[in-house]
């Protein structure tokens, strides 16, 4: 009696097998991310989950990421989630070599993950959030079945030459064009996202900002201009695309704690008395000598005269912005008790409507407070509350409730680590303490005494100064210190902090090398 012995099941080697599972996966996001540019309320699937895990983050979590990437901690983590999620599909493409059920279900899991994530975004048509997940589950599947197939065919043991060849050609040409159409995609998707709004032009202001004063502005290269472009302003919030929101359906409404809440359009918004004010804002995330901070001609209505409006109730101590995806930012509305500080519901910067990225329609701008807790971007709400009653986006995450930007100096030139010829030294930069303004620059070379330096003319108490300081520099290795004075007296402190929970504190110092 003979016996029967059995033909093995072919199949793929691990490195095609996770080889597959990574094409297939990249088809899949290639494909979602070429339907979010074609079709307006599309999910990016990345940016979603991306922005699931910003919700998701523990405390410290902030300082921690923009400590190490700065102002690109977005593409970082844009890069990260692609990553991600390829060594995921790669790992169920080795899965597939036994359980091609348990594989399906897997990247079944992964697009419910993106639906859900999706689902959360008020920009996102939930119809083309499920036809995205589709989508990406459909094409994921379908590609990964292919490859495997060619992977598998010819002997079971050893791929012949010819169906090796058709295997990495297909993976080469499917992976090339996931990142085609994955890149065709985010551009489309970028170039909707920052266009500029289709909005009435921003009715001038009924008290126009003198032009600048003689000797606001000090000429040296290198200094940071007293005015920062829209351009250059700096950008820190948790949306990973700019939100782009449609003038013709927003709305602001004031209510909470008011006996007469209420609804503005954009077009009754703009029809309202407008003011202008140059105002400094800076991030609480913003290290001693860091960029996170600039100076800009904010204009809108002013805020007191919609509470007023609304009649805000006695008991109310706290004041919330709600942005159009729920971030909110809360400050005491004690804050506004001083009839100087002057807080906007800026519709304008720098004489341009506000741009998409600063945070179109609408913002709040308060002198004198870190944007964590104040100047909340695309602005839907204005919600009276009490300080007790609730907590803004960052507060649960470690950073204190309470946050007036502290007294702060810095030197842009010369940079530090420089190599400067002997003799006159031009020592300049920047220093603000919005609303209380700057009195007195100081700065001290080595173990020398503090010596004054000369200090533009303010704008206002609400924005920055630029100073320089003539130094005559002798040959040899430098240590270069600032400090600054507020107007109320208060000398910047030594006192080392990190930026958490309110900011952070100490003196500006730079290294340089003169030589004879």
């Amino acid at each position: 009696m003979s016996s029967i012995v059995a033909t093995p099941i072919p199949l793929p080697s691990r490195s095609a097998a996770a080889l597959a599972g990574v094409v297939a996966g990249a088809m899949a996001l290639g494909a979602t991310e070429l339907l979010a540019g074609l079709a307006a309320g599309a999910p990016s699937v990345v940016l979603e989950i991306g922005a699931l895990l910003i919700s998701l983050q523990p405390p410290g979590a902030k300082q921690v990421v923009v400590d190490l990437f700065g102002t690109a901690d977005k593409d970082v983590l844009n890069v990260a989630i692609v990553l991600g999620a390829l060594a995921l599909a790669a790992g169920l493409g080795l899965l597939a070599r036994h359980r091609r059920g348990w594989t399906k279900a897997g990247f079944a899991a992964i697009a419910l993950v993106g639906l859900f994530a999706s689902l959360r975004d008020p920009l996102v048509d939930a119809l083309l959030a499920v036809a995205a997940a589709v989508l990406g589950l459909t094409v994921a599947s379908v590609v990964l079945d292919r490859l495997l197939r060619l992977a598998m065919s010819g002997r079971p043991v050893e791929m012949p030459n010819w169906g090796r060849r058709r295997f990495i050609g297909s993976s080469i040409g499917l992976a090339a064009l996931a990142v085609a159409g994955g890149g065709v995609g985010r551009i489309l998707l970028n170039n909707r996202a920052e266009a500029a709004p289709v909005a009435a032009s921003i009715p001038p202001a009924v008290d126009p900002v003198d032009s600048l004063p003689q000797g606001a502005e000090l000429a040296v290269d290198g200094l940071s201009d007293l005015v920062t472009s829209n351009r250059t302003f700096y950008r820190i919030d948790t949306n990973l695309l700019t939100p782009r929101i449609d003038a013709g359906t927003w709305s602001l409404s004031v209510d909470g704690m008011v006996d007469r809440p209420f609804n503005l359009s954009y077009p009754e918004l703009l029809a309202m008395e407008m003011h202008e004010q140059y105002v400094t804002i800076a991030c609480v995330s913003n290290e001693v000598g860091g960029g996170l901070v600039g100076n800009a001609l904010w204009r809108g209505v002013r805020l007191r005269e919609l509470l007023d409006r609304a009649g805000v109730r006695p008991g109310a101590t706290q004041l919330v912005g709600h942005a159009f995806d729920g971030w909110t930012a809360g400050f005491p509305t004690a804050w506004l008790d001083e009839s100087d500080r002057e807080a906007l519901v800026a519709v304008a910067m720098n004489g341009e409507p506000l741009p998409p990225e600063h945070g179109f329609p609408a913002r709040l701008i308060v002198p004198g407070l870190y944007g964590y807790v104040s100047a909340t971007k695309w602005l839907t709400t204005i919600g009276l509350t009490t300080l007790e009653g609730f907590n803004g986006y960052w507060v649960p995450l470690g950073w204190a409730k309470e946050a007036p930007i502290l007294t702060q100096s810095r030197i842009d030139v010369p940079r530090s680590g420089s190599s400067l010829a002997a003799g006159a030294v031009a020592v300049a930069g920047v220093a603000w303490a919005p609303d209380r303004g700057i009195s007195r620059i100081e700065v001290q070379v080595d173990d020398a005494a503090w010596a004054l330096a000369e200090v533009s003319t303010p704008i206002s108490d609400a924005t920055w100064v630029q100073w320089l300081y003539r130094w005559d520099a002798a040959p040899g290795e430098h240590q270069v210190t600032v400090r600054a004075t507020d107007g109320d007296g208060e000398v910047q402190t030594d006192r080392v902090t990190r930026p958490p929970p309110d900011g952070a504190r100490g003196h500006h110092t730079i290294r340089v090398s003169v030589t004879g």
